[in-house]
């Protein structure tokens, strides 16, 4: 029997919803979808603007363990990228480590978010934010974009399955990322052979099974990063 969807009008945020369901034993693979978050979050605890028009959704899995689940968002980011296009989305990159970009604009993020009771892993809600019709804030219009513009023909509610899909196969796996998975990630590795300014001065140089990013050091030795936020120059990623 497949997992429930659970579908909402409006929630503060799909990843809440997914824990409380998690917390009151729901199955791996139950999903939330909302129309609209209220108080939408992204990685690092920003606020994420998710109002009508775009796809806000959250999967509970129950890995038996926390051995790879570093891997989870990469997974789910390229899975998730091969469903959107396959269902009418321009090429997507995905910026790492839970980023996808279209051209140089991000349309969408990956936020994995574990709970543990004690020392035991107890599930992981893995979410997904999609900026498909929904207006961006002028603030962000210099970094952040949409799948597509007002009058382009995809829909939130026809991305919903392939989506959902998507997210539900990222936790099938676990442990490092096999050679298929890395040669799809260098396919779409928006940072690839980029200047990195922070937080590890160099050029970034795919990523490791573990999931790490490969920073080039000026000197040629390689630095692996397994969390931050990066900051690049110049532009060399074609989809």
């Amino acid at each position: 029997m497949e997992p429930p969807v659970h579908y909402f009008q409006q929630v503060e945020s799909t990843q809440d919803v997914a824990h409380r369901l998690a917390a009151e034993g729901a199955v791996a693979g139950t999903a939330v979808v909302a129309a609209e978050q209220s108080a939408g979050r992204g990685s690092r605890g920003r606020a994420w603007v998710s109002g009508l028009g775009g796809l806000w959704l959250s999967v509970v899995w129950r890995p038996e363990a926390a051995t790879g689940a570093e891997t989870l968002s990469l997974r789910a980011a390229l899975l998730l990228a091969e469903a959107l296009e396959a269902a009418g989305s321009p090429p997507l990159g995905i910026k790492w480590p839970n980023d996808l970009m279209q051209g140089e604009r991000k349309v969408g993020g990956i936020l994995c978010e574990a709970r543990w009771a004690g020392d035991r892993l107890g599930w992981i809600v893995v979410g997904a934010g999609i900026n498909v019709r929904n207006p961006i804030p002028p603030a962000l219009a210099g970094r952040a974009g949409a799948l597509q513009p007002a009058s382009g023909s995809l829909e939130p509610a026809g991305l919903i399955r392939p989506a959902v899909a998507a997210l539900r196969r990222a936790g099938i796996r676990t442990g490092p990322l096999d050679t298929h998975e890395l040669a799809a990630f260098a396919g779409r590795d928006w940072l690839a052979g980029r200047a990195l300014t922070s937080p590890v001065p160099g050029q970034a140089d795919g990523i490791a099974p573990d999931g790490a990013l490969r920073v080039r050091t000026a000197g040629g030795s390689v630095e692996l990063l397994r969390s931050g936020t990066v900051q690049s120059g110049v532009p060399t990623f074609q989809p």
